[in-house]
């Protein structure tokens, strides 16, 4: 839930501060942008750390070296959150995050199916999962110039 929280939190500051005359934030796709990449490097974040076991664990145990997985899947996601504001790879990026989010979304199934736990955390119902997927593939292709 961390990073919906981070995702909607963010966006509200950056049109607040679109509507006080920040002029970057001036239209909701630049705050949609920088939200998107604060929810990434926070998602990033878990890939090395206390939560780096958690998330190895999700990987499904039939794929190869499911610590290599989990630390190329985090520098994907830090190299999106960059991607995503340049307006010269904004689309690009957008088209990568969203067949990331879909390659990595067994290990959520799975995280959801045998209720594992990140950080101490149990992870939320695979419904609720799925609807935080679709939320956050919107929320990456908004962000893109490909709606806009």
């Amino acid at each position: 839930m961390a990073p919906f929280i981070v995702l909607v939190a963010s966006f509200l500051l950056f049109r607040g501060l679109g509507f006080v005359g920040l002029s970057y934030f001036a239209d909701w796709q630049a705050s949609l942008q920088a939200a998107v990449a604060l929810m990434l490097l926070l998602t990033a974040s878990a890939h090395w750390g206390k939560r780096c076991g958690d998330l190895i664990q999700m990987v499904p145990p039939t794929l190869p070296k499911r610590e290599w997985i989990v630390s190329a899947t985090g520098i994907l996601e830090i190299a999106g959150a960059i991607l995503i504001v340049l307006p010269f790879t904004s689309g690009a990026a957008a088209i990568g995050l969203v067949v990331l989010l879909i390659a990595m979304f067994p290990a959520n199934i799975r995280a959801a199916r045998e209720r594992l736990t990140i950080g101490g955390k149990p992870v939320p119902p695979l419904g609720v999962r799925i609807v935080l997927q679709l939320i956050f593939i919107a929320a990456i292709l908004g962000a893109s110039p490909l709606f806009y």
